[in-house]
């Protein structure tokens, strides 16, 4: 499933846009943000992933040009649409530095806009597919041999949901149910072990539900006392224990009509458990020290580095409250697991924090990927992240990330075999044909094998009919695991 894409519109607080973003939301299914600050508009892009912004000058003259120039270096694959308010705004030198792709005068005619912001993400999307292309058939940083990259030159492209990088199966998995599971108002509890990007999850989550120009709250409950817990989910009154000096909402009542995401649920105390399933049941917020019961709607996300199953088979989780919070339930899973997702994470970190060091990196080499597939990663994503981020501080600007930068851990790491669905597609064979025809092969057994032989389904990913797939099935004596090819 393709996620639309989303567009960021910087508007004055006032100005009646509502016309235009329904045009773009309902004509060309896009996901429109309206935000009134360039500060709102960054928060936004740090929480997910956006295609394309359109500004105009909130505060004063050319300050939505500035900001655009200024995400040329911060989101340099965003695209930049600038609405001026007269040609006169379209002197000097901000316009060059800004590399907008299109500009607009008020007042602006939504037809115009619906197709300038067409015509520029599909001018991104082909930039992006050549530089895929360029990016698959260029020589390594570490050695001028191509067998390094041999094995990859048909590498899946990688994918994203909102700030979540991948290409295995599995995540794509987990991140096609989350879409699914977004828009409904079903609590969503999500397991794994710290590092593997629950948090981005539950971001994706929000910015992809109904609920997404409503407030995310988020609450660590770790190491905190059922007193203080209590306080900053239900709130307290003043005087209600030592300390409270004045009223507090909570997070429950201030997430009204939003999310809120609550990590280590399972460290909460039994008697907590009791509360928080009371609230998930009638949404009912008592603040310590009222006898007043409130009411609020919220989303509950939970998150768990420890299995809530197991916690529940021993009696240290209640078993009513694991039902509750699990009508969609996510296991992410470590990245020890899904190797083949190291190297579009490692491209995508390194262009991250080039961008936030001001250096130009020209890429990853081939070796650096090798030694860093070997590494056991046990705080997982986020260990990655540190370990390209020193290569990145270390690296001299314009130049490819090596194994010179890399930390002496990860140089020492033994090589480990890799799956056999992930060392990707080896010709065989010693003529042309012979070649192609085992390429053919080895990719329809490994689409079959994706979609459990459903023929269907395989046959509309290769963009086959039923009777060509049939004829491929028959040619390349392939069969499903009884023998037999199934539907």
């Amino acid at each position: 499933m393709e996620a639309s894409k989303t567009v960021v519109i910087l508007v004055k607080p006032g100005v009646d846009w509502a016309s235009a973003h329904r045009l773009l939301s309902e004509k060309y299914a896009y996901r429109v943000l309206l935000v009134s600050s360039a500060k709102d508009a960054l928060a936004t892009m740090a929480n997910i992933h956006v295609d394309l912004v359109v500004a105009e000058d909130v505060e004063s003259d050319k300050d939505g040009l500035n900001f655009l120039a200024g995400l040329r270096v911060s989101n340099p694959d965003v695209m930049r649409v600038y609405v001026a308010d007269t040609p006169e705004c379209l002197s000097g030198t901000e316009l060059v530095q800004a590399a907008i792709y299109q500009f607009l005068l008020k007042p602006v005619n939504e037809a115009q806009l619906g197709l300038v912001v067409e015509r520029a993400l599909e001018t991104r999307e082909l930039a992006r597919r050549h530089r895929l292309l360029s990016r698959e058939f260029k020589i390594s940083g570490d050695t001028l041999d191509f067998n390094d990259r041999k094995s990859k030159i048909f590498r899946p492209e990688s994918q994203r949901f909102e700030k979540l990088v991948y290409i295995s199966e599995q995540m794509a998995e987990v991140c096609d149910l989350a879409r699914q599971a977004a828009p409904t108002e079903l609590p969503i509890l999500i397991q794994g072990e710290t590092g593997t990007g629950k948090e981005l999850l539950v971001r994706a989550i929000h910015y992809n539900s109904l609920r997404r120009t409503s407030p995310l709250m988020m609450q660590n409950c770790g190491g905190m006392s059922d007193e203080l817990l209590q306080s900053e989910l239900f709130g307290h009154k003043r005087g209600a224990f030592t300390g409270a000096i004045s009223d507090r909402l909570g997070l429950f009542r201030a997430a009204d009509g939003g999310t809120v995401f609550l990590d280590e649920i399972s460290e909460v105390s039994p008697s907590f458990q009791v509360s928080l399933l009371r609230f998930l049941q009638e949404g009912e917020v008592k603040p310590l020290g009222s006898d007043k019961v409130l009411h609020c709607n919220v989303r509950i996300v939970a998150a768990s580095n420890r299995p809530i199953k197991d916690l529940v088979a021993r009696g240290l989780f209640r078993q009513d409250l694991y039902y509750r919070l699990k009508g969609f339930e996510f296991m992410v899973p470590p990245l020890r697991d899904r190797p083949v997702d190291i190297e579009p994470l490692t491209e995508f970190f390194a262009a991250k924090h080039a961008d936030a060091m001001g250096k130009k990196i020209l890429g990853v080499s081939a070796k650096v990927i090798e030694k860093l597939a070997n590494g056991d990663f046990p705080g997982n994503v986020r260990e990655l992240e540190n370990e390209v981020r020193r290569m990145v501080a270390l690296a001299k600007d314009g130049e490819y990330l090596t194994t010179r930068n890399m930390s002496a851990a990860l140089l020492a790491a033994t090589q480990r075999a890799a799956p056999e669905q992930e060392r990707g597609y080896l010709p065989e064979g010693v003529t042309l044909k012979d070649q192609v025809e085992s390429l053919e092969r080895q990719i329809v057994a490994q689409a079959l094998m994706r979609n459990r032989w459903n023929q269907s389904r395989t046959a509309s990913d290769l963009g086959l009919s039923r009777v060509g797939l049939a004829n491929k099935i028959k040619r390349y004596a392939l069969a499903g695991g009884d023998g037999n090819a199934i539907d």
